[in-house]
């Protein structure tokens, strides 16, 4: 299953969003409130692959705002891993499902991969296998890829805070 998506061009200021780890779980979330929301789609969505990992995305009244990895698949280490340069700002806006108006929750199975620079500060994840994509700016340490055919293709996450250790 995918995940379609539309993309709308944003001239104002992007938002700010902040990732932070959740010591105890090793979640880790970011969020932004969203500015003049939509009509789409409003609720989680949860994507998920054979191997138990798990990513949410937190969609408010049609607009992608929020992701939690919540359950790692294997990192890749890449030296050189760095988000696009070059990403057009935007807002990913995710539709409401006519034959499901009233859905708050939506689980897709599909295949995540996950890489990330060495001091794990930026990280890629990956949804499905890998394709030309679109990267789509949404927030100042967010960017969303869009396929060709409009679907929901990664994230890269930027900007995040080394992870907690026990004191």
């Amino acid at each position: 299953m995918t995940v379609q998506a539309k993309v709308e061009d944003s001239n104002g200021p992007l938002p700010g969003i902040v990732w932070q780890w959740d010591p105890e779980t090793d979640i880790l979330s970011g969020a932004f409130a969203a500015r003049d929301p939509l009509g789409g789609f409003h609720g989680s969505i949860e994507l998920t692959d054979d191997d138990g990992s798990v990513a949410m995305l937190d969609v408010q009244a049609g607009l992608v705002c929020g992701l939690d990895i919540v359950v790692w698949p294997e990192v890749d280490s890449i030296e050189s891993l760095a988000p696009p340069g070059v990403a057009r700002n935007g807002r990913v806006i995710i539709p409401a499902r006519p034959s499901r108006p009233g859905t708050a929750a939506l689980e897709v199975d599909t295949t995540l991969a996950i890489a990330a620079n060495l001091d794990q500060s930026v990280f890629h994840l990956r949804i499905g296998v890998k394709r030309p994509v679109e990267p789509v700016r949404v927030a100042n340490h967010l960017v969303i890829e869009i396929d060709q055919r409009h679907r929901l293709a990664g994230f890269w996450l930027s900007n995040v805070p080394v992870f907690p250790t026990p004191a």
